[in-house]
């Protein structure tokens, strides 16, 4: 299905499909199937009735209206699932009807069926981080001597590559991915445990049957069920905040180099895509937008799902039944920011002569940092500061570059004369800029191999 209008800029299409009720439904029924597979496995449930379960278990034959309405009065939506399932059974085979959810705990099959959904999103988002780590390599190959102003308080800085930029985007992906790779490892994990945690409803039966479960539901298998031990979705859900604070990190750095005034890169154009409704020459940043976006939302849900973690003995009353649209609401903003930002960055324009003109109408007062290192050994840091502040303020104030400036001030005699002619050459003053995008691509490169 669609995403709802509402939701237009909070997720994307197939992470809508995934969330959705039908989808959610059938993976809440998929649980019911292989419990009952797994039972009639280890002998404790008839295969016929595992057969007749697996029949009635499509959902799009159930009402989800009613089931909706009727989670609200029940407290779970896995109760009145359940009923709905047995009676859908029982149509067919009552004495298969009797083998329903045996054993188990309306807090299994939901923990067990979001888990499902979250496996189902791994690869739509590891799909988007290498569309977008591969872009951001090609931007930090392409543009290894792409001169630019560093910016520092928003402020005009001395310069860096444009190389360099990319490069530190793509390292902050690297190390959010190998996160999230970790937190998903841990999260896809089976949720049963009956009644209080223990399957004392199953008898010496229990663990066999979770682990037939797990095997037939592709999940792991952990030590012990966690109906109020909810770290490891926490620990998914805080990976997921990290993500999206660097894709925000990253749209910030890009839409403030579209405003107009700075203009040195610019996000893909196309049809309907930027535009203003009121102003035709507009193009707005709306990939950026949209990572933006979900930057602002989710480190409340991430708190919300934090708080979600105190939970009351063997059942929680109040946080376990949060954690449902706060998950989802996580995944699909982090997909929807991740998905803009690989088109953003497969698409970026940079302008490299506008990135060099705007370095140029500093009037030079950028390198005074480099002024002052030059002349420090000679007249002390502290005297050197002073004497670049006295020459950037006439810079700026006379409109004449900062070399010109220098060139009439007793204090600079002690420089050649060749280095105040080379004093506004950007590249004779990135340091040690290349080996740090060169680090950040190495590191970015062993970390793909070890995949």
């Amino acid at each position: 299905m669609p995403a709802r209008l509402i939701e237009s800029l909070a997720t994307t299409g197939p992470l809508a499909d995934l969330f959705a009720d039908q989808s959610l439904l059938q993976a809440m029924l998929d649980f019911e199937v292989a419990l009952a597979r797994a039972e009639a496995q280890v002998g404790v449930v008839p295969k016929a009735a595992a057969d007749a379960i697996a029949r009635a278990a499509r959902a799009e034959e159930f009402d989800v209206a009613r089931l909706t309405q009727e989670t609200l009065r029940a407290g779970s939506p896995s109760i009145p699932v359940v009923k709905a399932l047995t009676e859908r059974v029982r149509q067919e085979n009552a004495e298969a009807a009797k083998y329903v959810h045996w054993g188990s705990t309306s807090q299994d099959v939901a923990d067990t069926a979001i888990v499902l959904l979250l496996k189902n999103a791994r690869p739509l988002l590891h799909a988007d981080i290498v569309r977008l780590e591969e872009a951001l390599r090609r931007l930090a190959e392409q543009h290894e001597k792409t001169v630019m102003l560093g910016r520092t308080l928003l402020q005009a800085a001395p310069p860096v590559t444009f190389g360099l930029k990319a490069a530190g985007w793509l390292g902050a992906v690297r190390r959010d991915r190998e996160r999230l790779r970790a937190a998903f490892n841990e999260v896809l994990v089976l949720q049963f445990g009956g009644a209080s945690g223990t399957l004392a409803a199953l008898g010496e039966h229990g663990p066999a049957i979770g682990q037939a479960l797990a095997q037939e539901l592709s999940l792991g298998t952990p030590d012990a069920p966690w109906h109020t031990h909810r770290d490891r979705l926490a620990a998914f859900v805080c990976a997921l905040g990290v993500l999206t604070g660097s894709l925000g990190k990253m749209a910030r750095d890009i839409s403030l180099l579209m405003q107009s005034e700075v203009a040195e890169a610019s996000e893909p154009s196309g049809e309907g895509r930027g535009g203003s409704s009121a102003m035709p020459h507009k193009r707005n940043p709306v990939g950026c937008l949209a990572a933006l976006a979900a930057a602002q939302r989710v480190p409340g849900l991430v708190a919300t799902f934090l708080s979600c973690m105190v939970q009351e003995h063997e059942r929680g009353l109040g946080p376990w039944q949060a954690e449902w649209p706060t998950i989802a609401a996580v995944v699909q903003a982090t997909g929807v920011a991740l998905h803009a930002m690989a088109e953003v960055a497969e698409g970026l324009s940079v302008d490299e002569a506008r990135m060099r003109k705007n370095i140029e109408m500093t009037q030079g007062t950028v390198f005074a940092e480099k002024v002052v290192m030059l002349l420090g050994p000679h007249l002390g840091r502290d005297v050197a500061h002073r004497v670049l502040e006295e020459a950037t303020r006439r810079s700026l104030t006379q409109k004449r570059h900062l070399s010109e400036v220098l060139g009439e001030m007793p204090e600079i005699k002690q420089l050649a004369a060749d280095v105040l002619s080379q004093l506004e050459e950007p590249a004779l003053y990135l340091g040690a800029a290349d080996i740090f995008r060169a680090n950040l691509l190495a590191q970015t490169k062993t970390a793909r191999n070890k995949e």
